[in-house]
């Protein structure tokens, strides 16, 4: 064997060792996939087949009623739906304006000495457990309620055709919009977050070019950075919409755990998650089977919402394409 044959032969053992490593960690990488997914079958199917009794029992009727009891063995799932979605709507109302313009002050307008304690503050907003936003809510933001807002909008709104039946009510302080409040503090920091951090991507030469032309903060911010930031950000907002819809124990303590439908935000109401997990524990039998049902349809509600949210990101890819 001569002297220029050794370094082939190791160079092609080599790439015989690298190849063996690249496939193999392809097939990990392929095996974590399938495993996830067989999780989360398996998670989906395990609901659905508890909920079987309850679904033989009440077929359709368990989509499309609201008539909840237990004590006759009467499920409609129709007003926690009703109260998971209306909830989670208020608050992307309100968290959505907030953070962006949370996210672009930092961004953009704070002076540098502040950006960081203010960051670390909504970080840390985002790292406090559930049960405290609902204690807070219960005994902060519900007498708030009770005393100002709702006599407020009974008086104001209230009286609107069409429009008023959403704000009249009792003044009780509990209900769908506290729900929808306390729900929009809780997913602040997760897309104040997601959209600073996608502003700072902007190149500094497209908004310096802006403001040299003339451009305001508004017109910068509206005509540069979300068009240039829009899948990201449309992405952060789903993503809290999505914690909106499945959070527990925060609405729980606000939302009253009435299950009625009604179309005040102000009259107490429930969502899937507050039901099950209020009243699982003592359910027995075909009741359980609904709570499990219910489950069910929590999962199925969570992923069409973040369907729908890949599908625009997909549309807007090949129209960014174009």
């Amino acid at each position: 064997m001569n002297a220029t044959s050794l370094p082939a032969a190791r160079g092609a053992s080599r790439d015989l060792r690298d190849a063996r490593a690249d496939r193999l960690f392809r097939m990990a990488l392929g095996a974590t996939v399938v495993l996830v997914m067989l999780a989360l079958a398996a998670a989906a199917l395990s609901m659905l087949w508890g909920g079987r009794d309850a679904l033989l029992t009440q077929g359709w009727r368990f989509f499309l009623t609201s008539d909840w009891n237990p004590v006759q063995n009467r499920y409609g799932a129709l007003a926690p739906i009703y109260g998971t979605i209306v909830t989670a709507v208020i608050a992307m109302i309100i968290a959505v304006p907030v953070s962006f313009g949370i996210a672009f002050f930092l961004t953009e307008v704070a002076p540098r000495w502040i950006r960081q304690p203010i960051s670390t503050a909504i970080e840390l907003l985002a790292a406090i457990p559930s049960i405290i936003y609902g204690m807070w809510g219960l005994f902060v933001l519900v007498p708030v309620m009770t005393t100002h807002v709702t006599p407020w909008l009974n008086d104001n709104l209230g009286a609107i055709p069409g429009l008023g039946m959403l704000f009249r009510g009792p003044p009780l302080g509990i209900g769908l919009l506290t729900a929808g409040f306390v729900l929009a503090i809780m997913v602040i920091p997760f897309i104040t977050a997601t959209m600073r951090e996608v502003f700072l991507t902007v190149p500094t030469r497209l908004k310096e070019s802006a403001y040299a032309l003339g451009s305001t903060r508004w017109e910068v911010s509206w005509d540069i950075v979300l068009p240039y930031t829009r899948s990201a950000v449309i992405g952060g907002i789903f993503l809290g919409l999505g914690r909106a819809l499945g959070e527990t124990m925060a609405v729980a303590f606000v939302v009253g755990n009435s299950v009625r439908l009604t179309p005040s935000l102000l009259e107490p109401g429930t969502t899937i998650a507050a039901l099950i997990a209020n009243d699982f524990g003592e359910a027995t039998e075909t009741y359980r089977s609904a709570l499990l049902l219910l489950g069910f349809v929590l999962f199925l509600v969570t992923f069409v919402v973040l369907a729908i949210a890949r599908l625009m990101l997909m549309r807007l890819a090949r129209r960014e394409g174009n």
